[in-house]
């Protein structure tokens, strides 16, 4: 007999955290859509009460997934758990995900509240909870910093409230992997009535050991649902990475004896896409869904891989979704073909409109570029979506002159709400120019804290995907570009990025 783990996945929420990697209402739902496809158990949404925004998106996504269960964090308090679960109403299947904090410091620094007064809120929160939903996830904040006496004494109260779900998060990124483990099973086995409860496990990656602390707390304390996000995306280090927890899960099955839902070939495609859209790169080693992650150099490794595949493999890389790395489309591919390879790729146009305009930049891309990669599709798609609607600033036209012992020279022509303008600069090189002559009328007095430069494919032909990070009044932003031309890219890039300092969500900072 084996046990189902529960793959529950926050990029949308914990993700969305990261500096910068806020996202639109139609990127969210095109993730929520690729995490459906993955199979994930799981999806939390977002944090309704944090801002209008944050709600719209949750509601969206709950009207539209319907094959996994839609989540929304909220603090212990009846306004945040009934705008949750107001955002909730068209979904399927929904969760609330209630969080108050239960370590010393955190009650005494942030809450100012007594360890008894905690204990009644979490108590309250959750019976309120249960009254508007019977799915109920209940976070003590700081949980593995807490005092276990205490910890326990809140768990067994929250359990006999209603709660479906115990989530013991390691906050701040602090396990060890035997210890957070140990402290799992110890909790479990103290609160009598634990066995009404799932327990879940939830590691920040500070130390670099949040998909080895999850996995521990499996295996030795029992936890039966892990909490993760695609390419390990989050605040500060990140979170625990969806794919390497799956993966250690599925490959090592002989140890953890573990079954999962997840559909493992859309693994790549959803990294892929979160990182197209956060704007943050995928490191080339990285584990599962780096570029180098099945490549062997080593003439002894390719020697052995030549001979049989399992000498240095443990996994197939087409089991999580490397065979899709193939050219899709070309110069000659008609509407259908474009519009259907959309569908399989999770994008979801709004109308038709905007699939012929999606179409009539792929046949100018596919005149300049021969081999068409399902990455440039994505790419091409999220640079029409980051162009599209209300935004203040759209680029239009770029041109630029530099020679070696020359000062380059840019001139670059972008709409500012609608109208037309014009910037000319010099600067210490094309992208230097460039984006000085688009400030020469913004004016943003923002300040670039990152400037990152990706080859979408792999050959001199490929579009280079340029991610630009500003910060200004506290507030940082990242913008995506995807041009052949890096110096175009970057400059669409540059206007993504001041696009999303004029919009003025406002946000409230949560941890689980």
């Amino acid at each position: 007999m084996t046990d189902k783990l529960i793959i529950f996945d926050t990029t949308l929420r914990d993700g969305e955290q990261s500096p910068g990697a806020s996202m639109t209402r139609d990127e969210k739902v095109r993730i929520a859509r690729q995490l459906e496809r993955l199979k994930v158990d799981v999806i939390e949404a977002g944090f309704a009460a944090s801002s209008n925004g944050d709600f719209e998106c949750i509601k969206a996504i709950a009207e539209i997934v319907k094959d996994s269960t839609i989540c929304s964090l909220a603090r212990a308090n009846d306004r945040d758990i009934s705008r949750a679960a107001e955002a909730l109403k068209p979904a399927a299947s929904g969760r609330l995900h209630l969080f108050l904090a239960t370590s010393a410091l955190h009650m005494e620094k942030k809450l100012r509240m007594t360890p008894d007064q905690v204990f009644e809120q979490a108590k309250t929160a959750v019976r309120f909870a249960r009254n508007l939903m019977g799915d109920i996830e209940f976070s003590p904040e700081d949980g593995y910093r807490s005092d276990p006496d205490f910890l326990c004494r809140v768990i067994e109260a929250v359990i006999a409230e209603g709660a479906t779900t115990i989530n013991v998060p390691d906050t701040v990124g602090y396990a060890i992997p035997e210890l957070y483990g140990n402290f799992i099973k110890n909790l479990r086995e103290r609160v009598p009535n634990s066995d009404k409860a799932i327990w879940s496990v939830h590691c920040h990656n500070d130390l670099g050991m949040a998909v080895a602390n999850s996995l521990a707390g499996v295996k030795i304390g029992g936890a039966r649902q892990v909490e993760c996000t695609i390419n390990g995306l989050g605040e500060r280090a990140g979170n625990c990475s969806l794919e390497e927890v799956v993966m250690a899960v599925k490959t090592r099955k002989d140890y953890f004896n573990l079954d999962l839902r997840i559909d493992t070939h859309q693994i790549l495609a959803a990294s892929r896409l979160v990182s197209q859209t956060t704007g943050f790169v995928v490191q080339p080693n990285k584990a599962v869904v780096g570029a180098n992650a099945f490549a062997h150099a080593s003439g002894i490794h390719q020697d052995g891989v030549l001979k049989a595949r399992d000498t240095y493999e443990i996994m197939r890389a087409e089991d999580v979704g490397w065979s899709a790395n193939k050219i899709v489309l070309g110069k000659l591919s008609g509407r259908n073909a474009f519009k259907q390879r959309l569908l399989e790729l999770g994008v979801a146009m709004e109308s038709e409109a905007d699939i012929n305009n999606a179409f009539a930049k792929f046949k100018d891309l596919a005149d300049r570029k021969s081999e068409i990669f399902d990455e440039d599709i994505l790419a091409l798609v999220s640079d029409e979506n980051a162009s599209h609607g209300s935004d203040p600033y759209s680029f239009v036209s770029l041109s630029q002159h530099s020679e070696t012992g020359e000062r380059p020279q840019a001139s670059v022509v972008f709409t500012v709400n609608g109208k037309e303008v014009r910037g000319e600069s010099d600067g210490n090189g094309p992208v230097d120019a460039s984006l000085k002559a688009i400030e020469t009328h913004v004016k943003s007095g923002a300040e670039m804290v990152l400037y990152s430069v990706n080859a979408i494919s792999g050959s001199t032909e490929s579009q280079g995907e340029v991610t630009v990070r500003l910060q200004n009044s506290g507030r940082v932003v990242n913008g995506t570009g995807a041009d052949p031309d890096i110096v175009v890219a970057s400059a669409k890039a540059y206007l993504s990025a001041l696009n999303k300092l004029q919009s003025k969500a406002d946000r409230v900072a949560a941890q689980g």
